[in-house]
């Protein structure tokens, strides 16, 4: 793994900020080594910073997945179900879709879809349905049900495309549906949980008999997990107020500026 400090923490930082924001990570990613001529960080420094960002949501939901832990093994010793253990059960409904897309598709899209194009344009035509989304969702239920885990299930798969954004697309699913924002947002960053660890896991297969630079991974997990922790708790305090427009335009400029960039 090469990576100076200068590049582990613009790396880390960038991944903690965007990796639940509806921004998109991977565009955000692009720039640096597009503009700066940076190596590959290496899949070590992915796994670390997947590490930290989900340490991070674990940390921010902490009184919510105790909650729903007890209820869970509640239902499971007998003692029937609660609106804490089917959440669980939602949550793991809406995380087969992306986790079968990914075993049976992954090679697929590494092969014809991780390109700085696809990139750029899905940072434009996903930002604009989350704009669409929250422009006409209805913005009134706050129960996840069951025909709505599947939906966001399903298009969460979608964020397997390079550029899509995990959490801004399970966030507009939800939106389309008539969630409230908050909701919404608070069902995707759940979500994000299993989905983290079975990609890092994942990944984390690769290094098996690698040697790593410890130091590097445990800073760059430092980093991210506090650049996310940070997101979280100021994207679930403001989101009801602010809505998603300034993530839309967010994202229709970074992808107009990395179609540029490329065009260039």
């Amino acid at each position: 793994m090469t990576i100076d400090w200068l590049q582990l923490v613009a790396l880390a930082l960038l991944q903690g900020l965007t990796e639940f924001l509806p921004i998109s990570s991977s565009a955000h990613l692009i720039l640096p080594s597009q503009l700066l001529g940076w190596p590959d960080q290496g899949l070590a420094f992915d796994v670390a910073v997947h590490v930290g960002s989900l340490l991070a949501v674990v940390v921010y939901f902490r009184q919510r997945l105790a909650v729903l832990a007890v209820g869970w093994g509640r239902q499971l010793a007998g003692n029937g179900r609660s609106e804490a253990s089917d959440l669980v059960w939602l949550l793991a409904l809406a995380t087969l879709p992306a986790g079968l897309a990914g075993l049976l598709g992954s090679d697929f899209i590494e092969a014809n879809l991780r390109s700085d194009w696809v990139i750029a344009i899905a940072t434009i035509v996903f930002g604009l349905l989350l704009g669409a989304a929250d422009r006409w969702g209805s913005h009134r239920l706050v129960a996840i049900g069951w025909r709505a885990a599947l939906v966001v299930g399903l298009f969460q798969a979608l964020a397997l495309i390079p550029g899509t954004s995990r959490s801004g697309i399970t966030i507009t699913a939800a939106l389309l549906l008539g969630y409230r924002r908050e909701a919404a947002a608070e069902f995707s960053f759940l979500l994000s949980i299993p989905i983290i660890a079975l990609s890092g896991l994942y990944m984390a297969a690769g290094l098996i008999g690698g040697s790593v630079d410890w130091a590097v991974l445990i800073a760059a997990a430092a980093l991210s997990g506090l650049a996310a922790l940070a997101c979280i708790a100021l994207f679930m305090r403001w989101v009801e107020r602010i809505g998603m427009a300034p993530f839309v335009l967010y994202r229709l400029l970074l992808g107009g500026a990395l179609l540029a960039l490329l065009a260039y």
